[in-house]
């Protein structure tokens, strides 16, 4: 009986524990399904972030491999080309502070979402005016149309051709060409970019601030390392998009293709550069519409309630014995609550100048700013221009060049950026080996870039401008040199540019001016014969011509080949010493100033290196033309021919010179470092002790390594590549 009482006993006494087993059961189901939960708005947005990311980039990058595109159809210079590039970092800056402050404070994804509303806009109305600019004309000798009409392009007689040079003069006066459509449409293209930049500022402040709130402490910077990733890859599509377009004619689906007359290796011609706009803008508008649907807030993790949980508690406590609170004390709370808001932002604007001066003050951030300006005006105003240089210096057309640079630099680019990461972290290099691994990336990169000057091709052979109807190199006035005995009796216009190449393998501005006095055939197979200039000095009898320039010399092929495998190695070089340079400046600043410093940092990037880059680089390349374009109601149009050798020196020339300087000042932070530093601190162990970069206040200047993963990312890389 005692031992079935025991039993008894034991056995209720399990049975009363049984409820608790329960309750703790149900307690641990709810946690696991709110993390579930948690977990999966998270990844959601991750998801739709990361699309936003690709978009953004894509749109960015087309942009880029559209400059020579745009240049052409509405016949302005590279550095009107340089100011519409630089509109987007202009409406990236009018908003920033704005989204930056409030933001945080409102329904995030929705304001991503009303970003990607307006980037889609200001990408639509970049390709608006293609469909109220009428036809592309480009400058061809009416003949090679029509094929049933026989018309001699030396024009003896003014009367044979509606397109004569005293027409042309006609049309200058004509009181209507001013207000022709697409005479400054180009406005809407900087309006649309400028939209562009005001739509994107939202997505990375919001974006990786969502991310780093509600995603598991040890997730981030996964998270955010997924993001980044993926915005690498956008500019790859962007630019094979580019190729693509740049294949079709400007106005494919609007005229018949058989009366088209020049080819894409022609620098007249116009790929569709409309297109891409379209299917960017519309790829935006898909990636904006998820966030419409995300919550405000995301149920925090459980690790991140930790710290927060015991006082929430007791404020749920307090609130729940004083139901009976009166409305004055209520009143009195909220007056104390402003009343504290207000002495906290008088506290802030108190501390600004002091927070400025203590960053200024640092000699390692002031000197990484200066040495990441300079550099970035180099690299910016060098990967705007690079799709216009291999296209005059190389001969190749626009959709190859923007296919070379999508499928082979930018790749490197981003192994790079990679590579410099996996070196930081297998090799546990500290603060000085950061600035040594970011200053001799630099070093090589721009000692390969000076091998380039030699990789170049020479000048075409244009009659009248790079040699002379002789064979000899031309007057200096080479816009007199276009006339000769040879064509003396043809009355041509020296403003137009339809080249021909001749049987003697030199370029001629146009039939007319190599005193061709017949064709046959139509469109680009047209042939001109009875060329008076044509191989004037090798025979006495005259010959022919054929549609379009000479290619380049057999040299330039293979000095093409050798450019980009230079190219790829360069860019790769340069992209190692972005992460280690980027992590140096994150160290040696105190924790409580670091997002005041990247402001500062992102924001002189754009002001001083966004802006201007593109700008001063397209004046500094026109002043290598040889042969500007007319346009239609009188005024300089586009230029239609370079001098190679000008322009791979500007085009090189500044690139390496602000490289160079920009070397400077990162052997001065190395010296700076090396001064301030001993030996012992110049390792970072596996278990996040830090480097340092002052002796008084090692603890005050540095982050954790960990947390520094989150933040390997500065202004514009995606779209900077």
């Amino acid at each position: 009986m005692e031992i079935s009482s025991k039993e008894h006993t034991h056995f209720f006494s399990n049975n009363t524990v049984v409820p608790m087993d329960r309750s703790s059961f149900k307690s641990e189901s709810s946690a696991s399904k709110e993390k579930h939960s948690c977990c999966g708005g998270i990844k959601i947005f991750l998801g739709a972030l990361s699309f936003v990311y690709f978009a953004k980039a894509l749109s960015g990058s087309y942009l880029k491999s559209t400059i020579t595109q745009i240049e052409r159809r509405f016949d302005i210079p590279s550095s009107l080309v340089g100011v519409i590039d630089g509109s987007f970092e202009i409406g990236n800056l009018l908003i920033i502070i704005l989204v930056s402050y409030f933001g945080a404070k409102l329904h995030r994804p929705r304001i991503i979402g009303a970003g990607c509303l307006i980037m889609s806009a200001g990408t639509f109305l970049i390709a608006v005016p293609q469909f109220f600019m009428g036809r592309y004309r480009y400058e061809r000798f009416p003949s090679a149309v029509n094929s049933t009409v026989s018309l001699s392009p030396c024009l003896q007689d003014k009367s044979q051709t509606p397109f004569s040079a005293l027409e042309k003069s006609q049309a200058k006066i004509n009181a209507g060409c001013e207000k022709e459509a697409g005479s400054s449409m180009w406005i809407y293209v900087l309006l649309g970019n400028l939209l562009r930049g005001i739509g994107e500022t939202p997505i990375q402040p919001l974006g990786i601030t969502y991310i780093d709130d509600y995603a598991v402490e040890e997730n981030a910077a996964l998270y955010i390392g997924c993001v980044q990733t993926v915005a690498i890859i956008g500019p790859i599509f962007g630019f094979l998009l580019g190729s693509l377009c740049a294949k079709l004619y400007v106005d494919i689906g609007f005229v018949d293709l058989d009366s088209v007359t020049i080819s894409p290796k022609d620098v007249q011609w116009v790929g569709a550069w409309w297109l891409g706009y379209l299917i960017a803008g519309v790829i935006s508008i898909l990636a904006g519409i998820p966030f419409w649907f995300l919550p405000k807030h995301l149920p925090k993790p459980e690790s991140r309630k930790d710290s927060s949980t015991s006082s929430e508690h007791s404020k749920f406590i307090i609130e729940e014995n004083k139901d009976q609170c009166t409305s004055d004390w209520q009143q009195a709370k909220l007056a104390e609550m402003a009343k504290g808001k207000a002495l906290e932002f008088s506290s802030s604007l108190l501390n600004f100048l002091p927070s400025l001066k203590n960053l200024f003050g640092n000699p390692v951030y002031i000197l990484y700013l200066c040495a990441s300006i300079i550099q970035f005006n180099s690299l910016i105003g060098m990967v705007t221009y690079k799709p216009k240089y291999i296209e005059q210096q190389y001969g190749q057309t626009s959709s190859k060049t923007n296919f070379v640079i999508g499928l082979i630099n930018i790749p490197a680019v981003a192994f790079g950026i990679f590579s410099g990461g996996l070196m930081m972290k297998k090799f546990r290099i500290g603060v000085l080996g950061a600035a040594k691994l970011s200053l001799g990336s630099s070093f090589f990169g721009y000692l390969l870039l000076l091998s380039l000057f030699a990789m170049g091709c020479e000048n075409s052979d244009v009659a009248g401008l790079t040699v002379s109807y002789h064979g000899t190199k031309p007057m200096a006035d080479y816009e007199q040199a276009l006339f000769s005995e040879c064509n003396s009796g043809c009355s041509c216009s020296k403003n137009e540019w339809d080249p021909i190449c001749g049987e003697d393998g030199v370029t001629y501005v146009s039939a007319c001016l190599a005193g061709c006095q017949a064709s046959n055939s139509s469109g680009i197979n047209t042939v001109y014969f009875n060329c008076s200039c044509v191989g004037t000095f090798e025979s006495s009898q005259s010959s022919s011509a054929v549609v379009g320039p000479c290619q380049k010399g057999n040299e330039c092929p293979k000095m093409f080949l050798y450019f980009l495998v230079i190219s790829v190695i360069t860019s790769y070089t340069l992209s190692v010493g972005g992460t280690p340079g980027y992590i140096l400046l994150l160290r040696c600043i105190k924790p409580h100033l670091k997002s005041f410093a990247l402001g500062i940092y992102t924001l002189a990037i754009r002001v001083l290196a966004g802006i201007p880059a593109p700008v001063y680089f397209g004046v500094a390349i026109d002043t290598t033309c040889l042969k500007w374009g007319s346009k239609r109601c009188g005024g300089r149009g586009a230029c239609r021919l370079y001098d190679s050798s000008a322009l791979r020196y500007v085009y090189l020339g500044l690139t390496l010179v602000l490289g160079t300087v920009s070397i400077f000042f990162s052997v001065a932070v190395l010296w700076v470092l090396r001064k301030r530093s001993s030996p012992q601190d110049e390792t970072l162990s596996a278990n996040g002790e830090r480097g340092t970069c002052g002796t008084k206040s090692r603890k005050d200047n540095f982050v954790n390594s960990d947390r520094l993963i989150q933040s390997t990312y500065w202004p514009e890389k995606e779209t900077r590549l």
